[in-house]
């Protein structure tokens, strides 16, 4: 067996938590908010930044159970924590902003007199604490793939900070009652497809599927170049959480057993063009002679 296990060590866990403090602290502003001028986009927003806080919390989560060690039940730790909290965050995410929709659509044809100047403040507020923030996570390491989507998370929450304060404006300045519907239904807009897109990264990490930045024929093709390799099978590539990608794969050496390559040699060149080639560090790679093949239970 060949084994070139990379584990990343998080530490951002202190980012993190200072800004999932500031997101609810945020949160907390905007249900006032929402309560008290009964605004369907501080309404929008604030699933927004429950989202976000949600996010931010996983990726703490995380950042804890990855310094656990693993187990002889799990043998990979609690790396998918943060994939499950973030597929179950989506959809819970996706219910909101559906019932949001519908009551924009209602709202449509019956406009709630919703105060300018209230929503105006919890705007500015909102959109203060994003940029804090965005601050605190824009120190952090920007490789971890985990810090650089809380960032993002933060990013669509002071877009939609800026949606509300629009919404405001345009109350204060014109009284068109329709103002706060519509920046609701623009969230709404900015919501809906990066939830959607987070439930299938979830599903696809979850169904063992590839990596977008890898793929797989040419992994098979780089390994048939080693020199000494014949054919590979059971070749897999799929990603313990969102940024450990792994793969394993049989590799049938040529010539018979007197003739075949050496075996610690194939190995390691065929470790180094997995790990240089396509950045996959965490390997299981099993040597066959091609004597071996009519003993294989090849995987479907």
């Amino acid at each position: 067996m060949g084994h070139g296990h990379g584990h990343s060590s998080d530490n951002d866990r202190h980012r993190l938590g200072a800004a999932l403090g500031v997101t609810l602290f945020t949160a907390v502003l905007g249900a006032v908010g929402a309560a008290l001028t009964g605004s369907l986009a501080l309404l929008a927003d604030l699933g927004h930044l429950l989202t976000d806080a949600g996010a931010l919390l996983a990726a703490f989560v995380a950042t804890v159970l990855a310094a656990r060690p693993r187990t002889a039940r799990r043998t990979y730790g609690f790396s998918r924590v943060e994939v499950l909290v973030a597929g179950l965050n989506a959809l819970a995410l996706l219910a909101v902003v559906a019932w949001i929709a519908v009551e924009a659509v209602q709202r449509l044809s019956d406009p709630a007199d919703v105060p300018g100047v209230p929503m105006l403040v919890v705007g500015v507020l909102g959109l203060l604490g994003n940029i804090v923030s965005l601050l605190i996570l824009g120190g952090g390491d920007r490789q971890n793939m985990n810090m650089r989507g809380a960032a993002m998370h933060v990013l669509g929450d002071a877009l939609g900070s800026v949606g509300v304060l629009a919404a405001a404006i345009v109350l204060i300045t014109t009284g068109w009652p329709y103002a706060d519907t519509v920046a609701s239904l623009a969230i709404v807009a900015l919501i809906v497809p990066r939830a959607v897109r987070l439930v299938r990264e979830a599903w696809h990490i979850l169904l063992e599927g590839a990596p977008d930045s890898v793929d797989v024929d040419a992994v098979r093709r780089s390994l048939l170049t080693v020199p000494g390799v014949a054919d590979v099978h059971d070749l897999h590539v799929w990603t313990i959480n969102d940024r450990t990608p792994a793969a394993s794969a049989h590799l049938v050496l040529s010539g018979g057993d007197d003739a075949a390559p050496d075996h610690g040699r194939v190995l390691d060149v065929a470790a180094e063009a997995l790990r240089e080639q396509f950045g996959l560090t965490h390997t299981t790679l099993q040597i066959e002679p091609v004597t071996h093949a009519g003993h294989e239970t090849i995987c479907p």
